[in-house]
C-alpha cells in the first residue's frame, strides 16, 4: 500500500492543451457557436468550483486577468464561483445543462479524478465527461495550524493524532477523500495511524478552511502552498509541513518538507482548464492556440511567481494519457484506504 501512495503521490502532474473532441450539433441555434470562425462573439466565464479564496479562485482569476489584460482574448472574462461538495456540485451541472456551452470554462486539480472515483459523497462525473484544454500550474500541500498552536512539528501533530485521534479536528477545502484530505491524511498514514481514524470537516474552498482555521472551529488544515503564504506573512498561521520533494521559495523557504519531517512522501497538486464535453472543434483550437501564448507569456510568468505557483505544460496528448494512468493509480489509493467506489 506504501508503494501504492508514493507511486500516486511523486508523480509531477502535468498540464495539457486538449485533444479536439465532437463538434456541436450543426442543426439550429446553439450555445456552443465555436464552429463559426467569428468565435468568440461575446464574453465568457471561467467557473472556480469553489468558494473564493483558494487555488481554483486565483488559477481562474489569474487566467482571466492575464488574458484580459494582454489583450490575448478581446472578449471579456469573467470568474464565477459555484461552489459545493468540493467541486461535484458544479461538475454534475457541467457535465448536463452545460455540455455544450463553449463560453463556459472550468478551473480543476486532481479531484476531478478523485471524486470521481471515491464512495462516499462521490461524483459521477470525472474528466471524461468534459475536454481538458490545458494544466498550466503544479503546487504543493500544506499542513496548517494556527500561529498560537500548541504543535510546532509535524511530529507533534501526529503524536497528539495518534494518542487520540478524535482529539484533532482537521479541515479542508475539499470533500472527504478528495485531495486536501489527502494531503492531509497521508502523514498520519505513513506514520502508522489509521486513515479513516482521522476526524476530517471539509468546507467549499481553501478561503473557507482557513476561516475555520483561524475562527478555532480546526486544530490543521490541509490546503494548498502558494494559498496559505498571505497568512504566513500576516502572522496568523504556521506551516508545520510542506508536500513538495523539496524545500519551497518565498515565504515558506524555512519550511519542512514531510520527509524532512521523516515521512516518505510527496503530494503535487497540478490545475488545468477544461471545456465542456461537447465543446466544439473551432472553440477547442481558439483556447488551445490562446492558453499556450499565455503560459508563454510574460504577464503569466509574473502570476505564477506572485501565487507561487510552478509552470508545468504539456500538450494534449501527453495530458490525456497522463488522466488515464494517473486514474488507475487514484483508484488504487482509495482503494487501499478502503474509499474506492
Amino acid at each position: 500500500m506504501i508503494n501504492v501512495l508514493k507511486k500516486m503521490i511523486s508523480v509531477s502532474l502535468a498540464g495539457v492543451l486538449a485533444l479536439s473532441l465532437a463538434a456541436c450539433s450543426s442543426g439550429g441555434e446553439t450555445q456552443g457557436a465555436g464552429e463559426s470562425s467569428n468565435y468568440p462573439e461575446r464574453g465568457m466565464a471561467i467557473v472556480a468550483p469553489s468558494g473564493a479564496g483558494g487555488g481554483w479562485d486565483l488559477t481562474a482569476r489569474s487566467i482571466a486577468k492575464t488574458m484580459n489584460n494582454t489583450k490575448l482574448i478581446e472578449e471579456p472574462i469573467t470568474v464565477e464561483n459555484k461552489p459545493g461538495g468540493g467541486g461535484a456540485v458544479f461538475m454534475a451541472e457541467y457535465a448536463t445543462k452545460e455540455v455544450d456551452n463553449d463560453y463556459m470554462l472550468m478551473v480543476k486539480s486532481p479531484p476531478i479524478l478523485i471524486n470521481n472515483n471515491k464512495a462516499e459523497g462521490n461524483s459521477p462525473y470525472g474528466y471524461k465527461d468534459t475536454t481538458p484544454l490545458a494544466q498550466l500550474t503544479r503546487d504543493y500541500g500544506a499542513i496548517v495550524v494556527k500561529a498560537d498552536s500548541e504543535f510546532n512539528t509535524l511530529e507533534e501533530l501526529l503524536e497528539a493524532i495518534k494518542a487520540d485521534p478524535t482529539s484533532i479536528t482537521l479541515a479542508g477545502g475539499s470533500a472527504p477523500g478528495s485531495m486536501d484530505h489527502l494531503v492531509g491524511i497521508l502523514p498520519a498514514f505513513e506514520y502508522g495511524i489509521d486513515p479513516k481514524s482521522v476526524k476530517y470537516v471539509s468546507y467549499d474552498g481553501g478561503g473557507e478552511a482557513v476561516a475555520s482555521l483561524l475562527g478555532n472551529n480546526a486544530d490543521v488544515i490541509a490546503t494548498d502552498a502558494s494559498t496559505i503564504a498571505e497568512y504566513v506573512r500576516s502572522g496568523d498561521v504556521k506551516v508545520l509541513a510542506v508536500s513538495s520533494p523539496e524545500a519551497l521559495e518565498g515565504e515558506l523557504s524555512d519550511v519542512p518538507t514531510f520527509k524532512d519531517a521523516g515521512i516518505d512522501a510527496e503530494f503535487t497538486i497540478w490545475r488545468g482548464i477544461f471545456g465542456p464535453k461537447n465543446m466544439s472543434d473551432g472553440a477547442v483550437d481558439y483556447w488551445s492556440g490562446k492558453l499556450k501564448e499565455m503560459s508563454e507569456s510574460e504577464e503569466w510568468t509574473k502570476e505564477l511567481e506572485q501565487n507561487g505557483w510552478q509552470s508545468e505544460y504539456k500538450d494534449a496528448a501527453g495530458f490525456e494519457e497522463y488522466l488515464k494512468t494517473q486514474e488507475q493509480v487514484i483508484v488504487e489509493l482509495l482503494t487501499a484506504l478502503d474509499m474506492q467506489k
